[in-house]
């Protein structure tokens, strides 16, 4: 195999698959358009859903990107060799093209050939599809696994759980084929295969066969069109080529892992508590550097996308104390992080400023929220007789001022009681459960709800837009949006509280814009020729690269991947429901259309 560094790997793959017919597309922003489902861009394939399911792609039907992604649901899991909360993926899409045996066979050059990633065919295993009531055996997949070299012990047929792709419960998907590496270390058992947590076979790409769509009833039908997805993660591909121990030994955390050891006076590697606080640290810096940089940017808050950024940082300062990092140093974490990927995401060097500022201010507030803590374990352990501190109290200490369990008991060992860790962990369980439990009501709708009621509403959040630029002031834009089939949000940057006379007004000349019944025209454009004629929008595209600009008379000229109503005069009557704060100098608009 060969050795590569990040920026190779990257450069590599979109060469190759640009080579084979493929535009290359920028990665879309952390924060979904129009997709109530998740709060992320959880995979490559989310912003390409309206494409997937037969819309046309600007670009083509061929198209290869490298998609920034966020999975928060192992974030207890950080601090291992090979949990991140942010990552890579490399990305080929057919859409309506090309299927199962083109795909496999580029997977297999690009694994295998010299001048690429040079793994011996030998030590690659694949999967398939085993088949079940929905679908098919897939034969003809491994067919082709053996035509370009795989030899046919090393193809393992494996079932829905293994090899069938969907991101959440509804949405396009379809069998799948993964691609392993084979570890130099003996079978677990008679039977192993990549379906083991033995740790034998690694991961290193998937490609979807994207075939079906799963309704909400659990019933699929065919999609229009046959698509190819492929996904391979960046950073663990990486660890896997160059054999580090771990994807935090890779060249995408050099400088930022220098940096911590410089402040902390600590060395990575040589004691594994500190080295798994210096992994979180790390990991959750990029994360929140990354969240805070986007086109989207996020800020910290007490819900949604800012929560979890709130709680990245906040994990990040108390790991940070651990190792003794002096506090005020976040921004020189960050700063190596807008060095390192300036030059594939300059939206992080456009807004350091905001990156910057935004920990500083979020390292403070968890400074008092600490001070808080301390006042609030004071006060309870006056009034908790015996040597016994509950679990409850403890979680309640980490889920309102996050307090550390392990702050929590040594402070509770200095005053001869010990912490309930088993009911500590009762209450976090259940916790997590009700948090799961939200976590799937995001999923209620599928993956980019396109349908008649959605769309009326993007249609109105373009309106809305228009006539907040007119009523407050040209330069109010959008910073976030979620739309499901009953209302509109909109988020915005605005630094006060907006008026009863500003909110009427606001109303007034959507529903004008409403009644004119004017058509909603769609024109595909370079992004010099969108700004020419003075559309708005979030400019994330590379020059020359075609986009969608929708155009509503007079009223609003807006780039935009959504759905839309045909005309204006479909909509229904607007009406604000709910305005209000959503972070520091961002307010949110909840909005309906009534029929």
């Amino acid at each position: 195999m060969k050795k590569l560094t990040s920026e190779q790997l990257r450069e590599k793959y979109l060469k190759f698959f640009q080579s084979k017919g493929h535009a290359i597309i920028p990665s879309a922003s952390l924060i979904p358009e129009n997709d109530p489902s998740v709060l992320f861009t959880t995979a490559g394939m989310h912003p390409l859903v309206p494409y997937l399911l037969g819309e046309k792609h600007p670009a083509g039907n061929r198209l290869t990107d490298v998609q920034k992604c966020v999975r928060t649901g192992d974030i207890d899991e950080v601090g291992d060799l090979s949990h991140c909360t942010f990552f890579e993926m490399l990305g080929n899409w057919s859409l309506g093209d090309y299927f199962n045996h083109e795909a496999i066979k580029w997977s297999y050059e690009f694994l295998t050939g010299e001048e690429y990633l040079g793994i011996s065919p030998d030590r690659l295993a694949v999967t398939v599809f085993a088949g079940d009531e929905d679908a098919p055996r897939d034969e003809d997949s491994a067919k082709v696994w053996e035509e370009c070299g795989i030899a046919k012990d090393h193809i393992f047929y494996l079932p829905k759980k293994n090899n069938w792709w969907i991101a959440g419960k509804t949405g396009p998907c379809g069998p799948d084929t993964e691609m392993f590496i084979i570890r130099d270390q003996e079978p677990c058992c008679e039977r192993c295969d990549p379906a083991c947590d033995c740790g034998r076979y690694l991961e290193i790409w998937n490609n979807v066969f994207m075939q079906f769509y799963r309704h909400e009833d659990g019933t699929y039908t065919k999609l229009a069109q046959r698509n190819v997805d492929t996904g391979m993660g960046l950073e663990r591909t990486l660890c896997t080529i160059n054999g580090t121990p771990s994807v935090y030994d890779t060249d995408l955390f050099e400088g930022a892992k220098a940096e911590i050891e410089r402040l902390s006076g600590k060395t990575y590697g040589e004691d594994p508590e500190e080295t798994r606080a210096f992994r979180i640290i790390l990991d959750h810096m990029r994360t929140a550097t990354f969240m805070l940089g986007d086109y989207r940017g996020v800020v910290p808050s007490n819900v949604d996308q800012g929560y979890i950024l709130r709680r990245l940082i906040r994990r990040a300062v108390r790991f940070s104390r651990q190792i003794g990092l002096p506090g005020g140093n976040l921004r020189n974490i960050a700063a190596c992080y807008v060095e390192k990927y300036a030059n594939v995401y300059p939206e992080l060097k456009q807004n350091e400023d905001r990156i910057y500022a935004e920990l500083d201010k979020e390292e403070e507030k968890f400074g008092k929220a600490l001070e808080d803590g301390l006042k609030e374990f004071n006060k309870v352990i006056s009034h908790i007789p015996g040597e016994v501190f509950p679990g409850k109290t403890a979680f309640r200490l980490y889920d309102t001022y996050g307090f550390p369990l392990e702050m929590t008991q040594e402070l509770a060992k200095e005053q001869g009681k010990e912490v309930d860790v088993e009911g500590y962990n009762n209450a976090f369980a259940e916790h997590q459960k009700k948090s799961s439990a939200g976590a799937e009501q995001k999923f209620k709708g599928g993956l980019a709800d396109t349908s008649e009621a959605t769309a009326h509403l993007h249609t109105a959040t373009h309106l809305m837009q228009a006539a907040l630029r007119k009523v407050l002031d040209p330069s109010v834009s959008q910073r976030g949006s979620n739309i499901t089939v009953e209302r509109l949000r909109f988020d915005f940057n605005f630094g006060r509280p907006m008026t009863a006379e500003e909110i009427a007004e606001v109303e007034k000349l959507v529903n004008e814009a409403i009644k004119a019944d004017v058509e909603v025209v769609m024109e595909e454009m370079t992004v010099e020729e969108a700004k020419a004629q003075g559309a708005i929008g979030l400019f994330e595209s590379k020059y020359g690269d075609k986009v969608k600009v929708y155009t509503m008379g007079e009223f609003s000229k807006e780039i935009c991947g959504g759905p839309h109503a045909k005309r204006t005069g479909d909509l229904g009557t607007f009406k604000i429901v709910k305005e209000q704060s959503s972070s520091s100098g961002v307010r949110r608009i909840k909005a309906v259309l009534n029929k």
